[in-house]
């Protein structure tokens, strides 16, 4: 009898792909920490026109009257220039998977992601044309979404992907692994549902009456503790099984992450709405005044936004990671296939 292994991919025919869709992942950052910016400092009508900036190409806008503008301008229109640059970054990196990449769902991924990107730049464009909150709210919330897909790309053409799905080490993970996988996957809906939260404080409840937006801020803490117990129980989770490294570290990041949200989220309390009122007396808080649109305050705010962002990534990469190491229990626990003598162990690419 003869042993005759399959390769559980064999799709791969280069790193371009995974290389762009990180370039990618990379640059979206940025224009999510800018985009936060433009709220924060509520920037988003400096530019009153699109796609135009003030009748002028986007590309061709003076430079001068940019850099040397106002603030609002300056980051308003730096938002347009990133999001243009993550636009074509999402072509070349569709184009390069569709090319390079075999497995049909990962091309369809590709495209999804392009097209996310796309309706995401003709949001911010109608925010601008119809000077609409709302559509700024579903803009801010739409753009962790769109940065989301870029991560899910960079794992899944990553070479620790292919690698896990040639070797068979990661069947001893069994129930932990999925316990992991369903964990996770439920966090990152709970990271998902806490942007939209976040979003309505910032965009919508801080107008509203105040009974309101004491709700709306109840919903928020009372999710940020259960995303906070999800992740140490993950991490738990994670360090106790025998899964590669690879997820243990990203559970890991994931909790740093959580544990700086937490002081983001108290600090950009402090510098939006004062201490709270036991700490009102207290020597520290005394001397301390409230600057509304200060650098501090537009810092650590807009650091918060971007780290929930973060936040929500990470939790999707744990939970595609997790998926990939429980899926080869299932699809080897099929006995061996016989033919004519030789003995196949079938691998499915995923």
């Amino acid at each position: 009898m003869t042993n005759v292994d399959i390769p559980a991919d064999t799709e791969q025919r280069g790193a371009w792909p995974h290389r762009l869709a990180v370039l990618l992942v990379c640059a979206t950052f940025p224009l999510i920490w800018v985009g936060g910016l433009v709220t924060t400092y509520d920037a988003g009508m400096a530019v009153p026109d699109w796609p135009s900036t003030y009748g002028y190409n986007l590309f061709l806008y003076p430079w001068q009257t940019w850099v040397s503008g106002p603030w609002d301008l300056f980051i308003e229109h730096g938002h347009r220039l990133l999001g243009a640059t993550v636009g074509m970054l999402a072509i070349a990196a569709m184009v390069t998977i569709v090319w390079k990449d075999s497995r049909r769902w990962v091309k369809v991924l590709s495209v999804i992601a392009l097209t996310a990107v796309c309706l995401q730049g003709v949001l911010g464009g109608q925010r601008v044309l119809w000077n609409n909150r709302q559509i700024a709210q579903l803009h801010g919330v739409f753009g962790p979404v769109c940065f989301c897909l870029f991560v899910s790309l960079a794992v899944v053409t990553s070479q620790w992907w292919r690698a896990t799905g040639r070797t068979g080490d990661s069947l001893q993970i069994g129930n932990m692994s999925a316990r992991g996988a369903v964990g996770a996957t439920v966090l990152s809906g709970c990271a998902l549902v806490q942007l939209i939260l976040g979003s309505q404080l910032r965009h919508v409840m801080g107008g509203a009456g105040g009974a309101g937006f004491r709700v709306a801020l109840l919903f928020h803490l009372v999710l940020a503790a259960v995303i906070f117990a999800q992740t140490v129980w993950l991490v738990a989770i994670h360090l106790a099984a025998t899964s590669r490294d690879g997820v243990k570290s990203v559970a890991l990041s994931l909790m740093f992450l959580v544990l700086l949200q937490v002081g983001l989220g108290l600090a950009t309390w402090v510098l939006k709405y004062y201490w709270p009122a036991w700490a009102e007396g207290a020597w520290f808080a005394r001397p301390f005044t409230i600057v509304n649109e200060s650098m501090p305050q537009s810092l650590v705010v807009t650091g918060h936004v971007a780290t929930g962002s973060l936040i929500l990534a990470m939790s999707v990469k744990l939970a595609l990671r997790s998926w990939r190491l429980c899926r080869p229990a299932n699809i080897n626990a099929r006995p061996p296939l016989n033919v004519k003598g030789t003995t196949l162990t079938m691998g499915v690419a995923l």
